[in-house]
């Protein structure tokens, strides 16, 4: 089943001519529940990956040895899913609650070491042919792998993310590895994705308003705090949300490849290659939902009667505090090794 995006509530070309200047695309996934074969595009999905190639592992030293068991976190979210649709009124029996709260209960691996391997978690597998606005990878490869250890106990102020991105050609595969290795434990469930196959689509984006020449970017902020105003005076109304550029006109919400970068977190600040200094293009959006309150304009027409609450996070994926991970790669050497940014 495709998604289709909802033509925008206005065009923002027609309000602001400027803008068709700064025009670019974006390749929105879609993930939904799906099985997935290794030789297709998904999330959390079977990885096309040589039985004789190491299993990335992550090498930092963290404490890896108390979390949730993978297997549980996966067992919750079906009991939970189970019971929802069966009675949306009362949710979970007794006797299901007593199975959820015994699969949130975290263990322990007894003489865990910090630097022990851990194995890290196949996030996403994207083939160049499925996704139109991939790049290609260096030396022609056409598909890219992008793995995550999971804890968030990284870098100088142990709570960074831990991420590899893995480029390869899909046809030099011979032997298939059948059993990946996982994680014992791990230190949050929203490390765990959900398999979901992939309905990618390509929608028109723009850049995010700050990152714009400062007169047009003024210009924007007003407009959207006269929609504001205009919204409050209405309020009661069905039209009462005001539309404004960031959530309704400029970046689609969700997982997606290419365009532009959110910067609604923080300030923007320059993203460039480590190795060449060249700045650096948007390469993938991980995004913790596919829309929400504010960015609902962007839920598609085929998902359109779907409660926000109940389908809005397909991938169980969650990033930070349920933000989105952007990450960058270099235009000039695809090679050249990735940054990311947390929104």
């Amino acid at each position: 089943m495709t998604r289709t995006t909802p033509t925008r509530p206005l065009d923002v070309e027609v309000l602001f001519p400027e803008l068709a200047a700064y025009r670019g695309t974006t390749t929105r996934l879609h993930p939904r529940p799906g099985t997935a074969h290794v030789s297709e595009s998904s999330v959390g999905g079977p990885m096309l990956w040589p039985a004789e190639e190491p299993w990335p592992l992550c090498d930092e030293a963290h404490s890896r040895g108390r979390g949730r068991r993978p297997a549980d976190v996966r067992r919750y979210r079906q009991v939970l899913a189970t019971a929802w649709t069966r009675d949306r009124a009362s949710g979970p029996t007794g006797e299901e609650r007593e199975l959820l709260e015994e699969l949130c209960r975290e263990h322990r691996t007894p003489g865990a070491s910090v630097t022990d391997p851990l194995p890290m978690i196949g996030l996403a597998q994207l083939y160049r042919r499925d996704v139109p606005d991939l790049p290609g990878g260096p030396d022609g490869c056409d598909l890219l792998q992008v793995f995550w250890c999971p804890f968030s106990m990284h870098g100088p102020g142990r709570y960074d993310l831990n991420l590899h991105l893995r480029w390869r050609r899909s046809w030099e595969v011979g032997e298939v590895l059948g059993l990946p290795p996982q994680p014992l434990l791990v230190g949050s469930d929203g490390f765990v994705p959900e398999p979901c196959v992939l309905h990618p689509e390509r929608v028109l984006s723009y850049p995010f308003a700050g990152l714009l020449p400062e007169e047009l970017c003024a210009r924007l902020d007003t407009w959207d705090e006269t929609r504001e105003e205009e919204a409050e005076q209405t309020a009661g109304e069905i039209a009462a949300r005001a539309i404004d550029y960031q959530y309704d006109l400029s970046i689609p919400p969700g997982w997606r490849i290419g365009g532009f970068a959110s910067w609604h977190a923080t300030d923007p600040y320059p993203m460039d290659c480590r190795t060449c200094r060249t700045p650096m293009n948007l390469l993938l959006t991980i995004d913790s939902s596919e829309w929400d309150g504010g960015s609902g304009s962007w839920k598609p027409l085929e998902d359109r009667h779907l409660p926000t609450h109940r389908s809005d996070t397909p991938t169980e994926v969650v990033v930070g505090r349920f933000g989105e991970l952007n990450v960058f790669a270099c235009p000039t050497d695809p090679g050249h090794p990735h940054r990311w940014s947390i929104q």
